[in-house]
């Protein structure tokens, strides 16, 4: 078992002040592999104490001076990526193949982004007789969750640090190994005391002790919309600037015009990645009312090639969930949409048949989900289930099928599949969603990433998630 005794705080590995431990499982053995610090307020102190005084010389760097040193974390981490990889794996779940190939590697191209970034020279904006300038915002809390562990870290650190803002890094206590991996590159690049720092602990204690910290200027958080409430309530009572990634329940909608085979095929693979722990799957399938029993049939045959195992076999697909928890969640969706009358296609609540030689047997595992015929209105088709379940809801015409794609409280993501490119287009302009994707359009990881309604506040990635970490200043000359 691996026990991790220390945070890291003003370039140094030092023990927690409060001593305390939390456990860390695999989620699919249900076996504890390792241990973590469980920080305390008096750690968030120090560590925001640290970014504070490393502030100044961090923020005065040169662009050309700050991407040196993004260049040196880039190439530690690229080091790392078969070890964090495997590392996500365990403590995750996520297949080996998919860790290691997005898991682990969007966490360098997150820091890529801003190195390009850098390269360009920054350009002060006219307006009049004001220059119109860009500083650093100050001293970043960095509150991340479980199922991207690292990206979901690096997404917010990397632009944040090419802003020249420090940070205090606090992720899940889920799933946190590959931020220890990170922040062992972290040191080994040599980048300066106090500009990254870790407190690894409790939402109650150590997340709201940043969220409330006088001396934290920005907050930048990633989780549940009830726990997001909260932290934009708590740091309103200091002013704080808050970004927040909240979620979705995104569509997927595959116009008469599509190629229905395709459009399945790769929706159903979209919605069930990372075992469906994904903000941004599509778990809406919208269909035309017509083709409804065709994409049901192809939804099937689609989703039962997802094997189900132990996340190290390579013919996996399906990993487990990450605590039973989360399992306890998701198998309640299930009944819930057995109980509204869809009708359940493939999987449900038993438990999954497993490889014989895995050693998986208390593992929190689902089956790949469909339901079809779904009530746009239902449960399942409104919550964000976490899990692998795919609804499929059938639409009478595009003005039908646009009202259901804009009928939740979420616009993180989506997709539009047409035969026309421009009708699909035109569709995607009428989704009240941060991201659509038009007909499978690869994954952008330079445009910004952000929601609509509950979806959040803000944006991550590309240049617009530098803007969330500076202040805008005028100079009247």
């Amino acid at each position: 078992m691996e026990t991790r005794s220390d945070l890291y705080i003003g370039g140094a590995w030092v023990p927690s002040i409060g001593g305390g431990t939390i456990s860390v499982e695999n989620p699919a053995t249900a076996e504890v592999i390792a241990t973590i610090p469980a920080g305390t307020s008096a750690d968030v102190d120090a560590a925001v104490a640290a970014a504070t005084e490393a502030f100044p010389a961090w923020a005065g760097l040169s662009r050309a001076e700050r991407r040196d040193h993004l260049v040196r974390v880039r190439d530690a981490l690229a080091a790392r990526q078969d070890e964090i990889g495997k590392t996500i794996a365990l403590d995750v779940g996520t297949p080996l193949r998919i860790a290691t190939k997005i898991q682990a590697a969007l966490p360098i191209t997150d820091f890529e982004v801003y190195i390009e970034a850098l390269a360009e020279p920054a350009v002060d904006e006219r307006i009049g007789n004001s220059i119109v300038v860009r500083e650093p915002a100050g001293v970043v809390a960095a509150i991340t969750p479980w199922n991207y562990p690292l990206h979901q870290a690096t997404a917010k650190i990397a632009p944040a640090l090419a802003a020249g803002c420090t940070v205090v890094l606090k992720p899940s206590e889920v799933a946190p190994l590959s931020v220890f991996l990170f922040m062992e590159a972290v040191h080994e690049a040599g980048l300066p005391a106090g500009v990254l720092n870790l407190v690894t602990g409790y939402g109650p204690e150590v997340g709201e002790a940043l969220v409330t910290h006088p001396d934290v200027d920005v907050v930048s958080f990633t989780g549940s919309v009830a726990t997001g409430t909260r932290v934009a309530a708590l740091a309103a009572q200091s002013v704080k600037r808050v970004t927040l990634e909240l979620g979705g329940k995104s569509a997927n909608v595959i116009l008469d015009d599509a190629d229905l085979a395709l459009a399945v095929k790769v929706g159903v693979s979209n919605a069930f990645l990372n075992g469906g722990q994904t903000c941004t799957a599509w778990t809406r399938m919208l269909v035309p009312a017509a083709k409804h029993d065709e994409a049901v049939a192809l939804a099937k045959t689609a989703a039962e090639t997802f094997a189900v195992g132990d996340p190290l076999d390579s013919a996996t697909r399906l990993g487990p969930l990450v605590s039973a928890n989360q399992k306890k969640r998701v198998l309640d969706y299930i009944r819930s949409g057995i109980d509204s009358g869809a009708t359940l296609v493939t999987g449900g609540v038993d438990d999954p048949t497993l490889p014989e030689g895995n050693a998986t047997s208390h593992g929190h595992f689902v089956s790949a989900t469909v339901f079809a015929g779904v009530d746009p209105d239902s449960v399942i088709a409104q919550e964000e289930i976490f899990g692998p379940v795919l609804s499929i809801i059938p639409f009478d015409d595009e003005e039908h099928a646009l009202a259901i794609a804009n009928g939740t409280s979420y616009g993180l993501h989506g997709s539009v599949w047409s035969g026309d490119q421009e009708h699909g287009v035109a569709f995607a302009r009428r989704v009240r969603t941060g991201q659509i994707d038009v007909n499978g359009a690869a994954y952008n990881p330079r445009a910004p990433f952000g929601g609509y309604k509950h979806s959040g506040i803000g944006r991550e990635m590309g240049v617009a998630a530098m803007d969330e970490y500076t202040e805008i200043k005028s100079i009247q000359v």
